[in-house]
C-alpha cells in the first residue's frame, strides 16, 4: 500500500511551485512605481531574489516533512491491514483509497488486496528523507528560485522602469497561462487551454488591482 510516481514531482506539484514563485516575485515587482529610480529597481530585485531564495528553502523543507509524514502514514496503514481481521482490513483499505473509490471493489477483491499487503515486505520506520525525496526538495527549491528571473529580467534589460514593469507583468501573466494550460492537460480538460485562460485572467486581475492601488 504505497503511492507510486513516475517522476520527482508530479505536474500539480511542479505547477504549484512555479505559481508560488511567480506570485512571490510579483509582490515585489508590482511595488515599483512607474517613476521608480534605478536604485529602487536594484532594491526590488535584491528583495525578490532573497525572498524567493528563502521561500524555496522553506517550501523544500515543508515538502520533505510532508513526504515523510505521508510515507509513515502508508506504512502504519499497511501494518494495520496486515494485523486486522478480514472485515476490518476491508474497511481500512476502502478508507485509504482516495475519494471512496475503494467502494467499487467486491469483498473478494478487497480480501485479495489485504492478502497482498500481508504477504509483502513492509519496510521499517524511516524518519530521514529518501534520495528521491531529497531530489524532490531540490527540484522545488530550483523551481521557486528560478521562477523569479522571468519576472525580474525586464528590469535588468529595459531602462525605462515603466516599460519594464509592464513587460514584467505581461511575462508573468503569460507564464501563468502556460502553467494553467499544463494543468488543463494534466486534468484531461477539453479544451485544455481553458484552465490556462482562467489562471492567466486571475493573474492579470491581481496585477491590475495591484497597479490600481499604486503598485
Amino acid at each position: 500500500m504505497a503511492e507510486t510516481r513516475s517522476g520527482i514531482l508530479d505536474p500539480l506539484e511542479r505547477s504549484s511551485e512555479i505559481i508560488f514563485g511567480l506570485i512571490m516575485a510579483l509582490t515585489f515587482t508590482s511595488t515599483i512605481s512607474l517613476f521608480g529610480t534605478k536604485a529602487d529597481v536594484h532594491t526590488m530585485l535584491a528583495g525578490a531574489l532573497g525572498c524567493n531564495l528563502a521561500w524555496g528553502i522553506v517550501d523544500a523543507a515543508m515538502y520533505l516533512l510532508a513526504q515523510i509524514v505521508t510515507r509513515e502514514r502508508w506504512r502504519t496503514r499497511a501494518l494495520e491491514v496486515a494485523n486486522a481481521s478480514p472485515l476490518e482490513a476491508r474497511r481500512l483499505i476502502v478508507d485509504t483509497i482516495p475519494l471512496g473509490a475503494g467502494k467499487i471493489f467486491t469483498d473478494g477483491e478487497l480480501d485479495r488486496l489485504a492478502g497482498a499487503v500481508r504477504s509483502s515486505s513492509i519496510p521499517g520506520r524511516r524518519l530521514l528523507p529518501t534520495l528521491d525525496e531529497g531530489r524532490g526538495a531540490a527540484a522545488i527549491f530550483v523551481l521557486v528560485f528560478l521562477s523569479t528571473f522571468p519576472v525580474a529580467l525586464p528590469f535588468v534589460f529595459i531602462e525605462d522602469v515603466g516599460v519594464a514593469l509592464r513587460t514584467s507583468n505581461g511575462v508573468a501573466v503569460a507564464l501563468l497561462f502556460a502553467v494553467g494550460t499544463a494543468l488543463g492537460k494534466y486534468m484531461g480538460w477539453t479544451p485544455y487551454w481553458a484552465p490556462g485562460a482562467i489562471v492567466g485572467v486571475l493573474g492579470a486581475l491581481l496585477v491590475a488591482i495591484t497597479i490600481a492601488l499604486g503598485g
